[in-house]
């Protein structure tokens, strides 16, 4: 029987352990860090995810390139929401102990009519978990990129951040943040932080904090704020982790 999130990979590093998962390419499990999911569910509420071509809302799922206006599906209407790839399967690379790349390839869709190589490599060590994200656009024209991360930092809303403080917030990420006893580190490629609470979400409501680093804001399809403009054969390549 398949596990309703597909291959599961699992990490070890001393004491540490996470599963890397196929469908979406994501992060299960990461000991006590994160508040995952069970091998048995489907991911909820975006736990783990991998979020690209662009991370957050695309308001009315609609943009303009190059003198074209494309048109998403609006997964949470009004919204276009968290990319395109978080259901795709993704295909173990490279593979190791404490070790894991996948890859997958987004051909061209409606709404998205450009071709992105995506490649996410997960490694446990000293430092914690390392996250380097990699796209490649393969396509014979350029296309507009942005990316993102969904992990949940298993630590009460009320002492990370205070009694009854809701956040469903973008802010400018300077490259490290502590949840409690938890740090989330990011490279330059990504200048912004999502901050959420879940309050509306009875699965994660308040048991855990989303600490989400983008390398744009909410809506940059429209606004251009910090959109990643590649051309054919253009790379980009970030990293982030967390640090237990």
């Amino acid at each position: 029987m398949i596990p309703p999130s597909g291959e599961q990979h699992e990490l070890a590093f001393g004491d540490q352990r996470a599963v890397v998962v196929e469908v979406g390419g994501g992060l299960r499990t990461y000991g006590d860090v994160l508040d995952g999911y069970a091998v048995s569910e489907m991911c909820t509420s975006c736990r783990g995810q991998v979020l690209a071509p662009w991370p957050n809302r695309i308001e009315d799922g609609r943009y303009p390139f190059d003198g074209e206006t494309h048109q998403l599906p609006l997964n949470e209407p009004p919204y276009a929401i968290h990319g395109l790839v978080r259901w795709a399967s993704w295909r173990a690379v490279e593979r190791g102990a404490s070790r894991v790349a996948l890859e997958h390839v987004l051909h061209p869709q409606p709404g998205y009519p450009f071709a992105l190589r995506l490649r996410v490599e997960y490694a446990l060590g000293t430092d914690g978990l390392s996250v380097r994200t990699v796209a490649e656009n393969v396509g014979s024209r350029a296309c507009p990129f942005g990316a993102g991360h969904h992990p949940y930092i298993a630590r009460p809303a009320d002492e990370a951040l205070g009694p009854g403080v809701a956040l469903d917030e973008c802010r400018s990420f300077s490259g490290e943040l502590r949840v409690v006893d938890v740090t989330v580190w990011a490279d330059e490629h990504w200048p912004y932080v999502q901050l959420y609470t879940g309050d509306d979400r009875a699965d994660v409501a308040r048991r855990a904090v989303a600490v989400e680093p983008m390398t744009c804001p909410p809506n940059a399809f429209n606004t251009g704020e910090d959109l990643l403009r590649l051309e054919p054969g253009d790379v980009f390549e970030g990293r982030w982790g967390i640090a237990p």
